[in-house]
């Protein structure tokens, strides 16, 4: 399904990841942690294609990502969603209109000129906003939302593209304890009902090892676990933050994150 051989991407003498290969085989909700600055965000961009490998290649469904160019770029983009920490909404435009915007890589430019939508499109967004608990606010101003609507809208954006894998970078950061549950708790049920991938850039290990099918560790750029949920113990939680670190299995709590 997705391939990863030997990816590496240099920032100058800087090396963000480093020679990481990773392989899913089926659907899964494969959780990535580690420090920041550990290459996770990177690896996520150069898989969606907003950062170029300096040397390996991704693969998926035996189509080559890395040579794609031009226009199939787009269409690869479109079947691989993008969440991010910040949300990435247009703070003055309406809850639906935002939804609407992940139809942008398959519509001409004339209609996305003029802002023009089919009203299929538009009853499949309210659909999504209902799926994630959001869609009475589907007339609002995205800037109106709490943090964890906004998310929740971010994610109907990205399954308006109807991709078959997602990548959410560090989706639950910028959220308290509640709302962070309740946006995993979506990326779950999406995975579960829907057999989409999903592959999420995680602070805290607990969140890894309660939503995850399967968990991968960086450090420095370097991928240092791979493993099932049950596999993250303190040794391995070590491994990848630092020997230094504090991992009691009370520092392993939603409260408690590893910046």
């Amino acid at each position: 399904m997705l391939k990863i051989n030997n990816l590496t991407k240099k920032f100058g003498s800087n090396i963000a990841v480093n020679s990481v290969s990773i392989e899913v085989g089926k659907p899964i909700m494969l959780g990535i942690i580690g420090a920041s600055g550990a290459g996770k965000s990177t690896l996520l961009r150069m898989i969606n294609r907003l950062e170029t490998e300096t040397s390996g290649n991704i693969s998926f469904e035996g189509l080559s990502i890395s040579d794609l160019k031009g226009a199939a770029i787009s269409r690869w983009q479109s079947n691989c969603a993008m969440i991010f920490q910040q949300f990435n909404l247009v703070p003055r435009m309406d809850v639906v209109s935002n939804v609407l915007h992940g139809t942008l890589n398959k519509r001409s430019t004339f209609t996305t000129f003029f802002n023009l939508y089919p009203k299929s499109d538009i009853n499949t967004a309210i659909e999504i906003l209902g799926r994630l608990g959001v869609a009475e606010h589907a007339a609002k101003r995205a800037e109106a939302l709490s943090g964890g609507q906004q998310q929740r809208v971010a994610i109907a954006r990205a399954l308006m593209q109807d991709p078959k894998i997602i990548l959410a970078d560090e989706p639950i950061a910028s959220l308290d304890p509640m709302n962070a549950q309740i946006v995993m708790e979506t990326l779950r049920r999406i995975h579960d009902e829907d057999g989409r991938t999903v592959i999420a850039n995680l602070h805290t290990l607990d969140t890894a090892r309660k939503y995850c099918d399967r968990v991968i560790g960086m450090r420095n750029g370097h991928l240092v676990f791979d493993g099932t949920p049950s596999e993250l113990t303190t040794e391995v939680a070590r491994k990848v933050y630092g020997a230094g670190s504090d991992f009691s299995e009370a520092a392993t709590s939603t409260e408690i994150r590893v910046a």
